[in-house]
């Protein structure tokens, strides 16, 4: 069996970039002790090295968001600045796992904008671990269901795997009662009311009202 390939190659940024932990707007003053893993450098991948061993040893019931990211990134540059998933694992020794790097650096691999839910602490790392085993855009029906579905861990795995197994992703969140693309909305006022207007003029929904517009503006 061979590697996967190493995480990154989707990424519009450098692995190990902290772009999501190093701003301000996510994750406040915490942003100021961002750490930069360099595949590249041979001291930053032995500190990789070390805080993937560390990582290893305390995720089970981690609550810190922006930790569990920073140990994300170290799989993924420790991956990365290695070459493979197995040198990774000998290099960081136990407890952490070919298995173990692998998962947590699909998440580090996530788009961005799943990742920006992640620090927030919108979406549970455990649950982004889910989200990352599946491909193309039903990874981002899966993370925006899992936040207007308030999805559990437990839900979003068992979706991953349905998905993965050939089940539409629409259909496999309509098990769990989850309508995609449904999600409550608060306007102000006036907007409200001339998106009402508006809708009634034109003989539409406002369903459909608002899908024309954000169609539109996005």
């Amino acid at each position: 069996m061979t590697d996967d390939p190493p995480p990154g190659a989707g990424r519009e940024s450098p692995v190990g970039e902290p772009v999501i932990r190093g701003d301000p707007a996510v994750t406040g003053e915490r942003a100021r002790d961002a750490v930069e893993f360099d595949p590249d450098d041979p001291e930053s991948v032995a500190e990789a090295a070390e805080t993937v061993r560390q990582f290893a040893q305390n995720t089970v019931g981690g609550s810190d968001n922006v930790y569990m990211l920073r140990g994300a990134a170290a799989c993924a540059a420790l991956v990365r600045g290695t070459g493979s998933y197995k040198v990774a694992a000998e290099r960081a020794g136990d407890p952490a796992t070919v298995s173990f790097i692998r998962k947590w650096a699909r998440v580090h691999d996530l788009p961005q904008s799943i990742r920006r839910h992640v620090a927030m602490g919108h979406i549970a790392p455990t649950a982004a671990k889910h989200i990352a085993r599946v491909g193309g855009e039903a990874r981002f029906q899966l993370a925006w269901a899992t936040l207007d579905g308030e999805l559990t861990v437990r839900e979003v795995r068992t979706i991953a795997s349905a998905v993965n197994d050939g089940v539409p992703v629409d259909d496999a969140l309509a098990e769990h009662d989850v309508n995609l693309g449904e999600l409550t909305v608060t306007l102000p006022a006036d907007v409200y009311r001339e998106l009402r207007r508006h809708a009634a003029i034109e003989s539409k929904s406002v369903d459909d009202a608002v899908a024309d517009a954000l169609d539109a503006y996005l």
